[in-house]
């Protein structure tokens, strides 16, 4: 099933729910509802926009059940660890230990240099995201939010963008600059100046970092970002 999904009244009125616990799934069930894709309970972005899926707290063996149909046999959902194993017939291919970072007085400013990024340049971005891996980037990635790019001589050359929109607060994520220009401070600026972005539309910037990747933490530290809770992601495969 592929459509609108909301669930925001139920979900937002919990005592104590935060959507910054389970941002895919406040995306899906709110802004980025005309991605998502649901059987049942589970959801999932459709794959050419991005591979993060999202199940319910908890998940009981019928949420399960639907994640499987969702994925198809053995197919792969993206998800943030929400048990600490699958239940039997599932397999882990990825465990991957991360930070998730709030606004915590980030100097904002726009850069005459970070220009809007457009379908038009998909190839380009792709190209530059397998060059420097700075995590999963689609062909409709684009769609998510806004995308703003640093060129020299026409060629890009740095470029970050918006994922996951949910109430309140917008993703930094996809920020990633040519290994012949790193140290030149081009994502500290791609940062401020989508951070700027974000605040001019009244919500709170929010990022996510392998936990492993100090370099990068310790960056969008100095940036005014901190850390507010360690996540987990997990690809598991359906059984086949």
């Amino acid at each position: 099933m592929v459509g609108n999904v909301d669930e925001s009244a139920s979900g937002t009125e919990r005592s104590g729910y935060t959507p910054l616990d389970h941002p895919a799934r406040a995306a899906l069930t709110g802004p980025h509802a005309r991605f998502a894709e649901r059987v049942g309970t589970a959801l999932r972005y459709h794959p050419d926009v991005c591979p993060m899926a999202a199940l319910p707290d908890d998940p009981t063996a019928d949420d399960w059940a639907d994640a499987a149909r969702l994925a198809g046999p053995g197919g792969a959902l993206f998800v943030p660890v929400v048990a600490d194993t699958p239940p039997p017939g599932w397999k882990t291919r990825m465990h991957l230990p991360g930070v998730q970072m709030i606004d915590a007085g980030v100097s904002a400013e726009p850069d005459d240099d970070a220009v809007p990024l457009t379908a038009a340049d998909v190839p380009e971005m792709t190209d530059l995201v397998r060059r420097t891996r700075p995590g999963p980037f689609r062909p409709r990635t684009i769609e998510m939010g806004t995308y703003l790019g640093i060129r020299r001589g026409g060629r890009l050359i740095a470029m970050g963008g918006e994922r996951l929109v949910i109430p309140g607060y917008t993703e930094i994520s996809a920020v990633c600059t040519d290994p012949d220009h790193r140290g030149e401070g081009l994502a500290s600026r791609l940062v401020l100046a989508l951070a700027h972005g974000i605040r001019q539309r009244g919500a709170t910037p929010i990022l996510h970092a392998d936990a492993t990747n100090v370099n990068a933490i310790r960056l969008y530290g100095q940036l005014g970002f901190e850390i507010r809770k360690e996540v987990l992601f997990q690809v598991v495969l359906a059984p086949s």
